[in-house]
């Protein structure tokens, strides 16, 4: 059975964007995963990101399913973002879905906030949303089923305490899924993005919500407990409901311009 499609996937070897990956897989898709591998430094951030070890070991564990390759990227770089989607055309023969994926987060109250993390946050979340895009627009033209994905969030919704350089770029996000939604319509590209809520990944495990436990279980199961008090629907969302989400959003061809909230009913418009 021939492949429905090629998609690119930023930030795609831990976490939601893995999680992402696995649903496109899964339907059969061909999928490049970008991600910093080498060009990640051990350390160098308040929480663990992807390494080349995870990396490869994205690749193993999908490789099973269907057609999945890996490149290095980091989506800062516009040299970066070209030859990520270069590799992807070069591998799979196009592209038709890019899932900007790729993000950071760090918070505290902004007396205290480092330019650099500031700079950072929105080199990651916003910067690299329009390098991204910019890198793989032709392929995207060229394809008759075309779409962008971004990664958002719920915090890009509503300003929390805190936190205004995350929110700030995720508000970002959301304006610049709204704008190239109405610029890339002519050409049936369709722009829209996934707002997660509360996942449990290294972001709130190791950052917003830390605890005392060691042993990762234990922690999986701490974040459960809490968040079961202040999510309507009694849970925390998972990576596989944002896959989900992003392969509606990308195969949805009479949507575009919109923000999806996947966060248990924690926010609601």
């Amino acid at each position: 059975m021939s492949s429905p499609g090629v998609v690119l996937v930023t930030g795609g070897a831990r976490g939601i964007g893995l999680g992402i990956v696995h649903a496109f897989v899964e339907a059969g898709y061909q999928v490049m995963i970008g991600d910093l591998g080498s060009a990640h430094t051990s350390g160098d951030w308040n929480y663990q990101l992807a390494d080349g070890s995870a990396l490869a070991k994205a690749v193993e564990k999908e490789a099973s399913k269907g057609e999945v390759a890996s490149c290095e990227l980091d989506v800062t770089q516009a040299d970066s973002c070209a030859a990520a989607v270069a590799a992807t055309v070069d591998r799979f023969g196009g592209l038709d879905i890019l899932v900007n994926n790729a993000g950071v987060v760090d918070s505290g109250p902004i007396d205290d906030f480092r330019e650099e993390d500031w700079d950072r946050i929105f080199a990651v979340n916003t910067k690299g949303l329009f390098l991204m895009s910019k890198a793989a627009l032709a392929p995207l033209k060229a394809s008759d089923q075309a779409a962008i994905v971004n990664t958002a969030s719920i915090a890009g919704k509503q300003g929390h305490p805190n936190m205004s350089a995350y929110c700030g770029s995720k508000f970002a996000a959301i304006g610049i899924t709204q704008s190239l939604a109405a610029e890339l319509a002519p050409h049936q590209i369709t722009v829209n993005a996934v707002c997660p809520g509360v996942v449990g990944t290294a972001m709130w495990l190791e950052h917003l919500l830390p605890s005392n436990i060691e042993d990762q279980e234990g922690k999986e199961k701490n974040f459960e407990e809490v968040m079961a008090t202040q999510i309507p629907l009694g849970r925390p969302q998972t990576v596989e409901d944002m896959g989900r989400a992003a392969l509606y959003l990308a195969t949805a061809r009479n949507v575009t311009g919109i923000a999806l909230s996947v966060a248990g009913g924690i926010e609601m418009n």
